[in-house]
């Protein structure tokens, strides 16, 4: 990078953070600190939940998917808006009324200490570890990329959003999540003009469109029904909309941002917005990978994007099949040239469409370059057996670093950094006021003034800080982060989904029923996932959600009879 590109990076986030300092100044309690003032407007709350989700792996993982695979993702979040209205209808009203911190302590309300600690603790397990995914995931891809220092990158990462969080609370979460959300926003859409601007003469968006869609890139909807099929219109409308009404019902990152509301209106406006505006987001972001398969078709794409593992190769038994992959692949590149001139030619003139004998070349070509990647990764693995980083995720970085000009990068590079500390924000927040509010204040250390545990907030938010940073620092790569997440989410967010709804839903279940149900649906669910399927996980939302319901049905009234 250049010099102005640093300049551009460093002042954008020493933007952000003073911004968060300054917009969240007279925090002296500790509901103010664990909730904000309760003052935010629908627009800023629909900001704040957006920018919660949107985590750097959105910005670094998501387009590695639309290139590699195409749109297919977005039928992921197909069941979002369905959960919005949901929520806004049953779950909101029930939070207010209630005029809860965390939404664990409406369990205790409806049923018990026990179970209220026991879905903290759920939440607190696996939103620690996807805090410090969304830490490491740009971290890894900045030091493979930089060649800096893991440990020291992971530090930097985190220190700047616990001392904003440390000092301002759910507040400062909020309002530096306004323009973290505006830069990412505005880097997303400078990124995909900038792709199309550098696509040929004559190749415009209707072509490049049609180029992708040769080769599947542009089907976003998959009608088929495969349980083993990780995305299809099936498993977003359904086993993500369990996915959904888990992670915006019930879990406190999200939670905390629209109960910061200044009224039930504003709360319910929030989430709508978020449910309108989310998956013409998502597409967008897919779409700019989609953008870069295409920019590759007529510029020389590397083999492999991850140049630390390819380096890896250099000097080993390995080196010499891989640099004939590699001479392969760029054989198979130039020999696709004509065949893209031409019809780039064809499109120049006004010819519409692409002849059906181009179609099946392009095709073929596609799939040989297929088989030579997968034969790449292959001989990556031979050399770092325990390195299970994807390739994926480096596509977008490698192109922001090589064909975006001076400037922009560090404006590129900006949003991902902002994209991280808005969800790692958020996750701080939420993991420092269920600590404190569900656990230490009402088990551990009860019956202290407030200012005590405004201390204690504090000191609980450097103290998850530290965690994220040490776990993020000796974790291994997933698949691919972005599903590395929701994997994490599903293993847990049925179970405590199943809790919600039986409170919700069926008035007759007491604690001690639903508690045994959440114990034993987590160990069946924890069990599908390691020794059934994967690549299921998000049926595991509804699958956790029914057993908790049906188990604490059933015990309830096996327990009415026996009395």
């Amino acid at each position: 990078m250049e010099l102005f590109d640093w300049i551009v990076l460093v002042a954008a986030l020493a933007g952000v953070v003073i911004y968060g300092i300054r917009k969240s100044r007279n925090i002296y309690s500790s509901d103010n600190f664990l909730a904000g003032k309760r003052d935010l407007p629908w627009w800023t709350i629909g900001l704040s939940v957006m920018a919660t989700q949107a985590s750097a792996i959105t910005f670094l993982s998501t387009p590695g998917q639309g290139y590699f695979d195409g749109m297919q993702f977005v039928q992921f979040y197909f069941g979002l808006p369905i959960a919005m209205v949901f929520l806004v209808i049953f779950i909101l009203p029930v939070y207010y009324s209630l005029k809860v911190t965390t939404a664990y302590e409406y369990l205790e309300e409806r049923f018990d200490l026990r179970m209220r600690t026991l879905t903290a603790g759920l939440f607190l397990i696996q939103r620690g570890v996807a805090a410090s995914i969304s830490i490491y995931a740009p971290s890894i891809i900045l030091c493979a990329v930089f060649g800096w220092n893991l440990a020291l990158t992971n530090f930097l990462m985190a220190l700047f959003v616990v001392l904003y969080t440390t000092t301002g609370g759910s507040a400062a979460v909020s309002r530096t999540q306004e323009l973290q959300m505006t830069i990412m926003l505005s880097g997303l859409v400078l990124a995909f003009i900038l792709v199309l601007h550098q696509l040929p003469e004559g190749v415009g968006l209707t072509e490049a469109w049609q180029i992708a869609g040769v080769t599947g890139k542009t089907q976003a909807v998959d009608w088929s029904f495969d349980w083993n099929d990780r995305y299809n219109f099936w498993s977003g409308v359904l086993g993500a909309t369990f996915l959904f009404l888990s992670y915006f019902g019930t879990d406190q990152s999200q939670v905390g941002r629209y109960l910061s509301g200044k009224s039930l209106r504003e709360s319910r406006l929030g989430l709508l917005f978020n449910g309108l505006i989310k998956i013409p987001m998502q597409f967008l972001v897919l779409s700019v990978g989609v953008m870069v398969y295409v920019f590759y078709q007529f510029n020389a794409p590397p083999l492999y994007f991850n140049q630390v593992n390819r380096a890896k190769i250099d000097g080993t038994a390995q080196e010499i099949p891989f640099e004939r992959l590699e001479a392969r692949n760029d054989s198979l590149f130039i020999q696709k040239q004509s065949l893209l001139q031409n019809l780039a030619a064809d499109m120049r003139a006004g010819k519409a469409g692409i002849p059906n004998q181009t179609k099946a070349r392009l095709q073929e070509m596609d799939q040989e370059r297929k088989a030579l990647r997968t034969d790449a990764e292959a001989l990556v693995k031979e050399v770092s057996p325990l390195d299970d980083s994807n390739d994926k995720d480096f596509v977008f970085i490698n192109f922001i670093l090589q064909h975006i000009p001076t400037g922009l990068t560090g404006l590129m590079l900006a949003m991902i950094f902002c994209a991280s500390w808005s969800t790692t924000a958020s996750e701080l927040s939420a993991l420092t006021a269920t600590s404190v509010s569900d656990i230490y204040r009402r088990s551990i250390n009860p019956g202290k003034d407030d200012d005590h545990y405004f201390r204690m907030s504090r000191w609980f938010n450097v103290g998850w800080g530290g965690f994220i940073v040490l776990f993020a620092t000796y974790a291994d790569l997933f698949d691919n982060l972005i599903q590395a997440v929701n994997m994490i989410g599903s293993i847990f967010y049925g179970t405590i989904l199943g809790v919600f709804f039986t409170a919700f839903f069926l008035k007759q279940v007491k604690g001690r029923a639903v508690f045994w149900a959440a114990v034993i649906a987590e160990i069946i669910v924890i069990y599908m996932f390691f020794f059934v399927d994967k690549d299921a996980y998000l049926w595991y939302n509804p699958l956790g959600c029914g057993l908790v319901m049906g188990i604490s049905w059933f015990m309830q009234q096996l327990t009415n009879r026996m009395n």
